[in-house]
């Protein structure tokens, strides 16, 4: 544990992973796999073309994402969880939407 939340706490870093209101949102989108940008825009709903890009840049930076781009005309580029990705939405995020299931009622409530 951080003594302190520095910048490099691994603590604060897992915690900021929640503090975006799209990013968690937008790994559980891309778990059934590789989307395009317009179709994983599409499936979300709701959030503008920036916000969006502001939320693949993070997720990439953070490599919990990958972006793959295919020599096609015309282009085509697709957005997967990437393996540190998959161990995220499997693992921390299923037990948050396990517990939002059972407990949903009460926060909403």
């Amino acid at each position: 544990m951080c003594e302190t939340w520095v910048a490099d706490c691994r603590l604060r870093a897992g915690t900021d992973l929640f503090a975006h209101r799209w990013d968690t949102v937008l790994l559980a989108a891309l778990r059934p796999g590789p989307l395009r940008r317009v179709d994983l825009r599409a499936s979300v709903g709701g959030l503008s073309d920036k916000v969006l890009t502001e939320s693949l840049r993070r997720l990439l930076d953070r490599g919990l994402v990958e972006r793959r781009r295919y020599a096609e005309a015309p282009p085509r580029v697709t957005y997967e969880l990437s393996a540190l990705g998959v161990t995220l939405v499997d693992g921390p995020l299923r037990a948050l939407g396990d517990w939002v299931v059972e407990h949903g009622d009460a926060l909403l409530g």
